[in-house]
């Protein structure tokens, strides 16, 4: 095979993956770029103007835009960590042995959550947390407990999304790191077992250095879903009541939806699509040094 056939040859693989990743990401990247340096408003489309960064620096001092900063950070710091313990815990049983039709079931019973879209789920949630009407308050009844406000009023709104997003999510992480686990040696495993009882023990120096690559896949993938997060909790409370659960990708949506804003919401998304990579970029380097 001659190189000009070989280049032909690869060109014809990888043209057609290229050309979709150009206009599902590259392009739709580019004019996101491109509007947020724009004064760019639905309600006077015909007077858009060029004014630079002016849109970055109006939201960089916007502290509405920090609050829900603030309020997606929080989001992330509760929820994340309790996913990973629980995670964790769930796969250390399935990844033992035993169990047999048992573990089988439970790793089916893990996809449910997750097949089950955001929307979905916040409808679900808006119905079963119904003060009047809903499975949970009746459940409490049964046991003395008053109907709870758990959309109308601010902090059980948003405990109430970080619960539901601990269930969706956690069979996830579960998943990934029973992925990890599987690539401990058989031998290294069971040597180490015949040293010690200690599961802390087996799980730090045995199993912990083979599920830092699923740990720090996790904390990306779950940054970028969290600051993205945007079906559940306007499905579930529409980002209220007033602001408790309006998120960074709910601010984004009412500002470029609602307020028609544009070229602000689009300056807002390049904004933390940036921290994003910043944030992952950060995972690597501290729990994954050799990745370079």
């Amino acid at each position: 095979m001659t190189a000009r056939v070989r280049r032909r040859t690869i060109l014809a693989f990888l043209g057609p993956a290229v050309t979709a990743l150009a206009a599902v990401g590259i392009l739709p990247l580019g004019y996101a770029v491109w509007k947020s340096l724009h004064d760019f408003n639905l309600t006077r489309i015909a007077r858009q103007k060029f004014v630079g960064l002016d849109n970055y620096v109006a939201v960089l001092g916007d502290p509405v835009f920090w609050a829900a900063v603030g309020r997606t950070a929080m989001l992330f710091v509760i929820a994340v960590p309790i996913q990973i313990a629980l995670g964790l815990m769930i796969a250390l049983v399935l990844h033992r042995p035993g169990l047999g039709f048992w573990k089988t079931l439970t790793r089916l019973s893990l996809v449910l959550p997750m097949a089950t879209t955001y929307a979905v789920v916040g409808l679900l949630a808006q119905v079963m947390l119904n003060q009047k009407y809903g499975v949970v308050n009746q459940m409490l009844g049964w046991i003395g407990i008053d109907p709870i406000n758990f959309i109308g009023d601010p902090t059980n709104a948003f405990i109430a999304v970080v619960l539901w997003d601990i269930w969706q999510w956690t069979p996830f992480v579960a998943l990934v790191l029973l992925a990890g686990l599987s690539t401990v040696p058989p031998e290294i495993e069971e040597a180490a077992r015949l040293e010690t009882k200690s599961g802390w023990t087996i799980l730090r120096h045995v199993q912990l250095p083979f599920l830092v690559p699923s740990l720090v896949a996790v904390l990306i993938l779950r940054t970028a879903d969290t600051l993205k997060l945007f079906d559940m909790p306007f499905t579930m409370t529409r980002g209220g009541p007033g602001s408790a659960t309006e998120f960074i990708a709910v601010l984004i949506e009412r500002v470029g939806n609602r307020q028609f804003d544009i070229g602000m919401a689009a300056a807002q998304s390049i904004i933390m699509l940036a921290i994003t990579i910043v944030l992952a970029r950060l995972y690597i380097r501290l729990f994954y040094r050799e990745v370079r």
